[in-house]
């Protein structure tokens, strides 16, 4: 008789949600064109960033450093300022994002001691980029020098040469759009989990029908699963989609198949019961709507998408550990990039495991609540 009762209410909210084309289109555009959009326009990977050289020296080496910047793919020289004042103006009219300078004695000092002085003038009016931008131009400048003293062979009688390589692991190109596309598929799943059942919930609030269903044989147990079910199943399939554009984009799935669905489902469980705990606590789609932004973005900004979890104070860490977004994100990292399975993210698979199990149970208790 259950099994009867839950299946027939599991196939009206199939039907529901597949005659209903906003959620079918709010769901295809989360899982699709938002990870498109956001992976393509989101990025702090710098390209062809516009900066301006200001050579007081005019010798071959420093002509030969400001030609490696200009043939890099993060740089392009455009301006050729003769005095430090043009400088200024470039970086405050942010014609330039960046501005080397070197001194008179460039030259003669690199070939006198195998080193020289080269000024480097930021716009910090973005600070991440300009972070990010001194940074290259640093590592770029080093290697770049390097290669100029040996083709000009200094320093190569005085003793052997220092060969550093750098190995990255996990993400050798560190393509951030890897990180962009990974946290929209987590953050998409999120709203999708959190807005299906909530929607459907308070649309039977507002209709009156949620007092019918209350006069069947349904438990409100059965009604909530009759809700949440669809939502999981909706939720995984939709997870097909992204995971092709997430191929599209470079990103490799060095884990199984399989464990990306079982963290999945964990996590759009802890979704869902979020959408749950809403839906039992408000009356009107509005108010649902206007809550479940209301959690996103503490749940998004504690998640570690955007700042790192170490970075924050330690209450603000231990608060994260609440959010389902982190557990999901730290799973996806290690299932796409690293390889990770059960043996090594089976505490994250707890955390979402205990997160749904927790809110579920209080969502349920207030609908029953609420109802009586």
């Amino acid at each position: 008789m259950f099994t009867r009762r839950i299946g027939a209410m599991i196939r009206k909210e199939f039907r529901q949600f597949f005659r209903d084309p906003v959620l079918l289109i709010l769901v295809l555009w989360l899982y699709t064109a938002e990870v498109i959009i956001c992976a393509t326009a989101l990025s702090f990977d710098l390209d062809n960033e516009v900066i301006a050289v200001l050579d007081l020296d005019r010798s071959r080496a420093s002509l030969a450093l400001a030609e490696r910047f200009d043939r890099s793919p993060t740089f392009e020289v455009r301006h050729h300022p003769s005095t430090e004042g043009e400088v200024r103006r470039l970086l405050d009219r942010g014609e330039a994002r960046l501005a080397l300078t070197f001194p008179e004695r460039y030259g003669k000092d690199l070939d006198r001691d195998g080193a020289a002085e080269v000024q480097i003038l930021a716009d910090g009016t973005n600070s991440l980029i300009a972070l990010t931008a001194v940074g290259q131009a640093r590592r770029l400048a080093a290697h770049a020098t390097e290669e100029i003293l040996r083709e000009q062979g200094v320093g190569s009688t005085e003793g052997p040469w220092i060969d550093n390589r750098v190995r990255v692991w996990y993400n050798p190109g560190l393509e951030f759009v890897f990180s962009v596309v990974i946290s929209m598929i987590a953050l998409g799943a999120f709203i999708v989990g959190a807005i299906l059942p909530t929607a459907g919930i308070v649309k039977e609030k507002e209709r009156g029908t949620i007092e019918q269903l209350l006069v069947s044989p349904l438990r409100p147990v059965e009604l909530l699963l009759a809700k949440v079910v669809p939502t999981m199943v909706i939720g995984l399939l939709a997870l097909g989609p992204s995971v092709l554009i997430a191929f599209a984009f470079g990103l490799p799935l060095h884990g199984s198949p399989v464990t990306l669905a079982a963290f999945s489902f964990a996590f759009l469980l802890s979704a869902v019961s979020i959408g749950v705990l809403i839906a039992s606590a408000v009356r009107t789609l509005q108010q649902a709507l206007f809550v479940v932004l209301f959690v996103l973005f503490p749940v998004l900004f504690l998640s570690g998408t955007i700042t790192p979890i170490e970075s924050m104070p330690s209450v603000l860490q231990m608060v994260s550990l609440l959010s389902p977004v982190r557990h999901y994100m730290d799973a996806l990292l290690g299932i796409f990039l690293k390889g990770n399975g059960f043996a090594v993210l089976w505490p994250q698979l707890l955390w979402l495991l205990g997160l749904g199990a927790a809110l579920f149970g209080t969502g349920l208790t207030l609908f029953r609540r609420r109802l009586a």
